[in-house]
């Protein structure tokens, strides 16, 4: 399965006047996305092959469709990405990543396939840990994202993320990820890249669930991330990434889950960005756009139903805000 745009547009803002979501018709573009091999945009982004599948995975189990996809089909394309050395890469062939990693993680926790993997691959779970803990800065504690050496808190969030899905957060400095999120922090109390970059609700996301997955959200001045985060609310409901941007569906998840885990949901408009969210769906052919009247993808897709989700939308699956997965029971 593959992230492929398309086809269709979102609705036009505020029509119809009764929207709801269309629960099968996302189940539909979802199982079509791995049908579309002779169209050039499927072979444009073999390179977010896994995270696609992540991507639609997730939100079939929110929509309450788990057996939308042949589990078998999905494991063997998994471990069909599985490098030696225990890093996921995009697709076969393509160069083990820690952001492919995290993906190939989640969907085994999602399916609860961890007992495959070791069946497949001996010591497997063991050789996954090993590749993202050799990922490590020892100086700074953040994370590369692969042998390059580019770093990022994305890489870092990943890491304890993936890691504390297997159980094996003992392999890596936990302390040192913490210090390195807490000198990420600005003024007005959210979260950059880097320590001195620029906040960004993508960012809050990664260093807020880096420092929940390690027990430090003290660390955090949770009034004025609360605040910060609150006002990337416009008029329209939608959420936006940062001050003076436009609105994207995809904030729907990357705002509410953080406001989530700070136990702050109710600083935002649930009821409008409902409505937003609902707006950015294709009625007709399913999927959701970044924002009304744009052509819909499978990113957005997910980020759209888990921020509903967070809303408590009926008939939605929980999501789990910290691990971006299914919350099992």
């Amino acid at each position: 399965m593959s992230l492929v745009s398309g086809p269709g547009r979102a609705a036009v803002a505020g029509l119809p006047g009764d929207m709801h979501l269309f629960v099968d018709k996302h189940v539909r573009y979802i199982q079509r996305l791995d049908s579309r091999k002779d169209e050039l945009e499927y072979w444009l982004t073999e390179h977010l092959r896994l995270n696609g599948l992540y991507w639609g995975l997730t939100a079939l189990y929110l929509l309450g469709h788990p057996d939308a996809l042949p589990r078998s089909g999905i494991l063997d394309f998994v471990f069909s990405c599985l490098h030696e050395d225990g890093g996921f890469g995009a697709a076969p062939g393509h160069d083990a990543h820690m952001l492919y990693t995290v993906s190939g993680v989640q969907i085994l926790a999602t399916l609860d396939a961890f007992g495959e993997l070791e069946d497949r691959v001996k010591g497997g779970r063991q050789k996954i840990g090993k590749f993202i803990a050799d990922l490590q800065d020892p100086k700074t504690g953040t994370f590369a994202g692969d042998e390059w050496g580019e770093q990022d808190t994305r890489f870092l969030y990943g890491a304890l993320n993936a890691l504390s899905l297997m159980g094996l957060l003992d392999l890596v400095d936990v302390e040192k990820a913490v210090q390195h999120v807490h000198s990420c922090a600005n003024f007005d109390g959210g979260y950059g890249t880097s320590p001195g970059t620029e906040s960004h609700s993508g960012q809050v996301f990664t260093c807020v669930g880096a420092l929940t997955i390690a027990g430090r959200l003290d660390l955090v001045n949770q009034e004025k991330l609360g605040a910060w985060l609150s006002e990337r609310q416009l008029k329209n409901g939608g959420l936006n990434g940062r001050p003076e941007k436009k609105e994207d569906v995809c904030y729907s998840w990357w705002v509410m889950s953080s406001m989530a885990m700070l136990d702050k949901l109710h600083w935002i408009d649930g009821e409008k960005l409902t409505k937003f969210i609902l707006q950015c769906q294709d009625p007709e052919l399913g999927g959701l756009a970044d924002r009304p009247g744009d052509m819909v993808d499978v990113f957005h897709t997910v980020f759209g139903i888990a921020g509903l989700s967070l809303l408590k939308y009926p008939g939605l699956e929980e999501v789990d805000p910290l691990h971006a997965t299914i919350r099992h029971s």
